[in-house]
């Protein structure tokens, strides 16, 4: 079993347990400094999470992207599917009023 984190959870490699079995491998990922304007009491709720987490200010900013950005990303590919599926059913369907309510099903199926 191979384990690979990157460089932001090696902040906390003391919460993995790792039997002999498991290789760690850490991969670098190029990244780039940014500067973002932050109230200054957004800021505090930040660091009162970020110490409730056991985790630095920096690590609980790259959690919240990452978490938002998969969720976008998610949702896009999803978007993605729903758009394709629509084209191969109206290829297959005469009726759009059919191709758009066999869409609204699959919609409510994956809520």
């Amino acid at each position: 079993m191979q384990l690979v984190l990157n460089e932001s959870y090696m902040n906390n490699i003391d919460d993995f347990e790792l039997d002999e079995n498991v290789k760690l491998e850490v991969r670098s990922r190029e990244s780039e400094a940014i500067a973002l304007q932050i109230p200054k009491d957004t800021i505090e709720s930040l660091k009162k999470i970020a110490a409730q987490r056991e985790m630095s200010l920096e690590a609980l900013l790259r959690f919240y992207i990452g978490k938002g950005l998969r969720q976008d990303l998610s949702q896009q590919f999803a978007n993605q599917v729903l758009d394709s599926t629509a084209k191969v059913l109206a290829r297959y369907h005469h009726s759009e009023d059919e191709v758009a309510k066999i869409l609204q099903e699959i919609r409510l199926e994956s809520k």
